[in-house]
């Protein structure tokens, strides 16, 4: 095992490399703990240098209520009123903390996504 940090694409590509080799490697084996920490070094630098952005709250809410087949009038049992449901998804009104709560509870998105700026 000659397991180093991953600084540079080539180091990341290399670790790709060996990570497609090693891939059904035995838990508790040599092989094993490689696969671990080379997925571990991986992750770090994919999240380094290939973040992921936050979805825009309302195209979340609209995401999951297509995933669910939910309606508008689906929506607005969770948040209240029809029209505010309509204000909310034509981001004419902003969320309410107590709309993401529930929000979160029903549809589960996380309330990271939906407490963000829009």
């Amino acid at each position: 095992m000659n397991v180093k940090p991953i600084k540079t694409e080539q180091n990341y590509m290399e670790a790709l490399e060996r990570l497609e080799v090693i891939f059904d490697a035995k838990p508790g084996t040599k092989e094993g703990d490689e696969l671990e920490i080379l997925g571990i070094l991986l992750e770090k630098y994919e999240n380094e240098n290939f973040p992921i952005e936050l979805p825009d709250p309302i195209e979340a809410i609209k995401f999951r209520m297509e995933q669910l087949n939910y309606s508008q009038n689906d929506l607005a049992e969770i948040i209240g009123l029809k029209s505010r449901a309509s204000e909310i998804l034509n981001k004419k009104r902003k969320l309410s903390l107590e709309m993401i709560r529930k929000l979160t509870d029903k549809l589960h998105i996380p309330s990271e996504v939906l407490i963000q700026a829009y």
